[in-house]
């Protein structure tokens, strides 16, 4: 029997697999509230701020790595004290990246785990929960971007609520982040959280049936425009 040729072997594959949905936004912009919808909705949704959460947690498996890099900021035992930790990290660009060259490989790790998870259960769709999708490349693990957004002055105000958050904290956040005009620019949908939840579920349902049909961008590989400064 004829070698099957690699482009039957790809459509086999994608039959298998779900469509592979990411979900961003800068701080503030109801990222979570969507996520939120969507699991009620039945869509299985891979959460990395809580993975990281996890690995940093008590018996995390970046403790270690993190007591190694960073002593002080927690114990073994009890694991990490993340405001210890960014007392270290925010404004230290040289260890903001070694802390994040000991956690994203491992949050990767476990995204792998779920999406094969998920294959295996014959999902449909399944999101990807990542504040930092463009900022690491991950636009490109993702058959199609969608994006939150709120108007600026909402934004703030959302963030500003939170326990001890500062408009110059909240400035230092947003510098660090993919401006809001090239999140748009690259995703295949944005979605207002501005105008209430019923506008936003409305556009997740939209774009969940999409994707349910087996529309696929095949965004991996797909150059992302980031406009020079």
């Amino acid at each position: 029997m004829a070698a099957k040729s690699l482009g039957d072997r790809l459509r086999r594959r994608a039959a298998r697999w779900p469509v592979i949905i990411g979900l961003t936004g800068s701080i503030g912009m109801g990222k979570s509230t969507l996520a939120r919808m969507a699991r009620r909705l039945g869509v299985a949704v891979h959460d990395a701020d809580a993975t990281v959460h996890a690995l940093l947690g008590r018996r995390g498996a970046a403790v270690a790595a993190v007591l190694a890099a960073f002593p002080g900021v927690g114990t073994l035992t009890e694991g990490i004290d993340r405001k210890a930790l960014g007392a270290r990290v925010f404004g230290r660009p040289p260890a903001l990246a070694r802390l994040e060259a000991i956690l994203h490989p491992l949050v990767r790790r476990r995204e792998a785990a779920f999406l094969r998870c998920c294959g295996l259960g014959r999902r449909k769709v399944v999101i990807l929960d990542v504040p930092l999708l463009f900022e690491t490349g991950g636009e490109h693990r993702c058959d199609r971007v969608m994006v939150v957004s709120a108007p600026a002055f909402l934004q703030s105000q959302r963030v500003l609520r939170r326990p001890g958050m500062t408009a110059a904290l909240l400035a230092d956040i947003r510098a660090r982040q993919t401006p809001e005009v090239v999140k748009r620019l690259n995703a295949e949908a944005v979605v207002p959280t501005g105008l209430g939840p019923r506008p936003a579920l409305r556009a997740l349902r939209a774009n969940l049936t999409m994707a349910r049909s087996g529309v696929r961008r095949w965004r991996r590989g797909k150059r992302t425009y980031r406009p020079h400064a």
